[in-house]
């Protein structure tokens, strides 16, 4: 069967790591720009005030992502920049940066999908609770309100929220990522349900002002990889098991009730009183049919008799390498909730430089995005509805905590003079979409 014929071949980045212009034209403060004014938040002291400057530079960025032959980007919104506080007073200036980009974009035939949510709340909105505040999803249903009515004629590609686990994760509960929170199962679970009642919100919205709307939601996965088919229906059960211990990291967490209109019932027994009330509206504003799910794949974990040696393949920022995590995450989520499914993210980080030739040299990217795009492939011959790829990310960026060291793109970014360089693996990557897959 391979790759539709209309598969979606696509790159990826979020506002935050990329625009820079933190405080121009009217644009808001976001909790990343607070988050990295604290001493010791992210590594070397950096911070997303300039990134790639992509606000300046975004036609220079189409314009190159068109000579590598994408098909779609997808890209995040800044909300702080149409809304500087959150809520209230629309920006004109931040509507109008958003409109020439997609505007740019179609012009090269690039098709945007949206996300509205990447991490980067107004921090007005951090003040009066943030995701803690049960107003919180009446706040994101106004947001998306402005994107649908600014954007949504040209726009019908959408992902209401990218990796609720990791935002939770890292910013409420660990505290390494903004707002730098240490939270209790009680307000993490209050977190949680109040993000999924936005997300329904967000898709009544959109369904009622975009025609033609394609919308899903974004899960940061680790998928089971069993060692041998006799640990298959343990690696399923384990993938999608969610109890009270880490519940925000688990798939069906997020999956079963926007899919299946219920909260898994272990975590309802587990947690016991300390759940929050759901009411009957609640679940059927959260119930709202999606046209996908996407999902962020980098690791995996194995299912089995399986003993880590020393030496491990594993990428700069340590993440082993997993080649079948792609094709065992789209076989296992297909086989539970059999909604189309993109990869919404997937790549590597590398030690990466501009070498003496004037060129950026990076095999071992290329070899793992072979790795795992013949998993992709593989799922699709097989019957699963896999309907596009992104890769992460088109160009080096803001990796968050760990600052510019981390070099995920398949374009090199000279972050002192913005000489955006394409690497190695841009030009096979572009070969890959011309054959639509076919040369894996």
């Amino acid at each position: 069967m391979s790759f539709k014929k209309d598969f979606v071949w696509g790159a990826a980045t979020a506002s935050y790591q990329i625009e820079g212009a933190w405080n121009e034209d009217g644009k808001g403060l976001n909790i990343w720009d607070a988050f990295c004014q604290q001493d010791g938040a992210v590594d070397g002291h950096e911070d997303g005030t300039v990134a790639c400057d992509h606000y300046h530079r975004y036609k220079e960025d189409v314009k190159l992502m068109s000579e590598l032959g994408l098909k779609a980007y997808r890209f995040s919104i800044s909300w702080a920049r149409l809304i500087p506080d959150g809520t209230g007073k629309v920006n004109a200036k931040g509507i109008k940066f958003y409109n020439n980009l997609i505007n740019e974009l179609l012009k090269y035939n690039i098709t945007p999908f949206v996300t509205l949510y990447h991490w980067d709340l107004p921090y007005a909105l951090q003040l009066k609770g943030g995701w803690l505040n049960p107003e919180s999803s009446d706040w994101f249903e106004n947001y998306t309100k402005v994107v649908a009515e600014n954007f949504g004629d040209r726009v019908k590609n959408f992902i209401t929220f990218n990796e609720p686990s990791v935002f939770i994760g890292c910013g409420y509960w660990q505290g390494s990522h903004a707002p730098g929170l240490k939270m209790q199962d009680r307000e993490l679970l209050q977190i949680g349900h109040n993000i999924h009642v936005a997300h329904g919100k967000a898709v009544k919205v959109l369904r009622s002002k975009v025609k033609k709307a394609n919308i899903g939601i974004t899960l940061a996965t680790q998928p089971k990889i069993p060692l041998t088919p006799a640990d298959e229906k343990a690696a399923y059960d384990a993938y999608f098991w969610t109890g009270l211990g880490g519940f925000f990291w688990g798939t069906s967490y997020w999956l079963d009730p926007i899919i299946n209109g219920k909260y898994p019932e272990l975590l309802i027994e587990q947690a016991g009183d300390i759940f929050p009330k759901v009411t009957d509206k609640e679940m059927k504003i959260i119930n709202q049919k999606i046209d996908f799910i996407g999902l962020n794949i980098y690791e995996a974990q194995y299912q089995g008799d399986y003993v880590r040696t020393p030496g491990t393949a594993h990428t700069e920022l340590n993440w082993d390498v997993y080649p079948d995590a792609l094709y065992w995450g789209i076989k296992l989520n297909w086989e539970k909730y059999h909604i189309p499914i993109y990869i919404t993210e997937n790549g590597m980080s590398a030690h990466d430089w501009v070498s003496l030739d004037g060129k950026v040299h990076d095999p071992n990217r290329i070899d793992f995005l072979h790795r795992y795009l013949k998993g992709l492939r593989k799922s699709a011959d097989e019957g699963c509805d896999v309907a596009g790829y992104f890769q992460w990310s088109f160009m080096d960026n803001f990796e968050w905590a760990r600052g510019y060291n981390p070099r995920f793109g398949i374009v090199h970014v000279d972050y002192k003079t913005q000489k955006r360089t394409p690497k190695d693996s841009a030009y096979w990557y572009k070969e890959v979409i011309e054959n639509n897959g076919e040369n894996l």
